[in-house]
């Protein structure tokens, strides 16, 4: 028996039948391998979910997806701003015009769940803002930089030219 099915437990459950074929339509239409695979996945979300609610203090890492419309100028100022007020949560964004005068930006982030709710509701009360979704994950980012003191790279010297050398 391999180590991964030594680790596996195995979960019985009933279903209304409606409910059982939205399931197996949904497997086939992500084209996974089994009910079980797509369980796993929505039990991991669920759980990442309950973590963010129930633990303000659990680290968490994710996304937080925003639409927003209007003056581009001023949301998008009052965004950063609200960014900057978190820059230890907030690792990178990415940004995208859509049609209509809409945006879209994907904000990286990772911190105390407490944290990363306190983020979204700053940025969900900006004008202008119509869709918000935090999704996290309790796997998180390895450590950005060790603790150890920077080194500074040796100096390279250059070597004077020999008498008669051109000088680059």
């Amino acid at each position: 028996m391999s180590s991964d099915a030594a680790n596996l437990a195995r979960l019985s459950m009933s279903l209304p039948a409606d409910l059982f074929r939205q399931l197996d339509t949904m497997v086939e239409e992500r084209g996974l391998p089994s009910r079980s695979q797509l369980i796993a996945e929505l039990i991991r979300h669920a759980l990442a979910e309950h973590e963010a609610l129930t633990r303000p203090e659990e680290m968490l890492a994710g996304t937080i997806t925003l639409v927003y419309r209007g003056d581009r100028g001023r949301v998008r100022q009052q965004l950063a701003q609200s960014q900057a007020e978190y820059l230890k949560e907030v690792i990178s964004s990415q940004h995208v015009f859509l049609e209509d005068d809409q945006s879209l930006e994907v904000l990286l982030v990772q911190g105390p769940a407490a944290c990363l709710k306190e983020l979204c509701d700053a940025l969900r009360a900006i004008r202008g803002v119509h869709q918000l979704e935090l999704v996290t994950t309790t796997a998180l980012l390895p450590p950005l930089h060790d603790k150890e003191p920077v080194r500074k790279p040796a100096r390279r010297t250059r070597k004077a030219p020999a008498a008669g050398e051109a000088v680059a």
